[in-house]
């Protein structure tokens, strides 16, 4: 396992060094090196506007970048309004009433439009450049972002529901949703370290602090009480770790301490000595390897199944598909 840990940033850069679409056309670093040069500062600064009028949309910009991904590939999809034909992904499950920044995501489309003079960028690259510059901005390490994705010109509800993990499952069915996307055990843990960042809504933790008291540190659940009764509204936020605004490991202390907030990440550490719960110490006590990880971890992440080459097409509106 040491060997293992060790050797994770270095095998997912070189593994994803050269990402490849469908149509077999790599992601490059430096994509829009040419044909927009002004790019990646413009959405650099348009995130961190965005974060220092509300630290908590960057979390929510992280999030949408991994909601996509896991629908079809990091494609844009999400961003899609639905139409009368297409009922999209924004009312799935996971993502109704609770993921949220497309407003920012707007604002970076309209600025990057205006930087390149024209339709340039697309919304899917965007997603995933916004997600780094979140990440950065709250305290964590940077690392490369390939580019060059294409958007989708379609999104489906239906896979949505079928493909983002839900916060009641189990770590069997966490780490086969996983696996469905060509991602490990590691990823998962690794990945899941983004729940260092931002909250949750009550409908997602109200069973965790009521009916799970064996896996739940009595004090941690009875500061959850008042906010998230066992009846009525669904809405209070509880923040996911205690610095819900900083990009650290306190989220792996708090599973070690029972201060998961969702049953999803205390399925990460049981207490039982498994490689899960072995990943989860290893981050807890190591920030500068989970700041390397992570960043390889999102790499991985953002090169699942991209569109490239003539593949889907560049959006002018991240909202609607292009019109002819």
């Amino acid at each position: 396992m040491a060997a293992i840990l060790v050797c994770f940033s270095v095998i997912a850069v070189v593994a994803f060094a050269g990402t490849s679409g469908a149509s077999g056309q790599e992601l490059t670093a430096d994509y829009y090196e040419e044909s927009c040069p002004l790019a990646l500062a413009t959405i650099k600064f348009v995130v961190g506007a965005a974060i220092v009028k509300e630290p908590r949309m960057g979390a929510s910009l992280v999030r949408l970048h991994f909601h996509d991904c896991f629908v079809n590939g990091c494609d844009g999809s999400i961003l899609l309004d639905d139409t009368y034909d297409m009922i999209g992904e924004k009312t799935a499950k996971a993502n109704n009433m609770s993921v949220r920044g497309y407003d920012v995501i707007d604002a970076i489309k309209s600025a990057v439009n205006t930087a390149c003079l024209g339709n340039v960028v697309s919304c899917a690259d965007i997603l995933a450049v916004a997600a780094r510059d979140s990440i950065v901005a709250l305290g964590g390490s940077s690392y490369d972002v390939l580019l060059g994705r294409r958007d989708a010109t379609t999104a489906s509800l239906d896979d949505a529901d079928d493909s983002i993990p839900n916060p009641f499952m189990d770590l069997p069915k966490l780490v086969a949703n996983f696996k469905s996307q060509g991602l490990t055990l590691h990823d998962l843990v690794v990945l899941s370290g983004a729940h260092t960042l931002g909250y949750s809504r009550c409908v997602f933790y109200r069973d965790r602090i009521y009916n799970e008291t064996g896996t739940l540190d009595p004090s941690y659940a009875s500061s959850l009480d008042a906010r998230c009764p066992p009846t009525g509204e669904d809405e209070p936020l509880a923040s996911l770790d205690d610095t819900p605004t900083t990009m650290d490991t306190d989220y792996y202390q708090g599973l070690m301490q029972g201060h998961a907030l969702l049953h999803t990440d205390q399925q990460l550490y049981q207490g039982r000595g498994g490689d899960s719960d072995r990943l989860v110490r290893h981050y807890a006590g190591n920030p500068d390897k989970f700041a390397d990880d992570f960043g390889a971890a999102m790499l991985k992440l953002g090169g699942l199944r991209p569109l490239t080459g003539e593949e889907g097409e560049v959006r002018e509106d991240c909202r609607v598909v292009n019109q002819e």
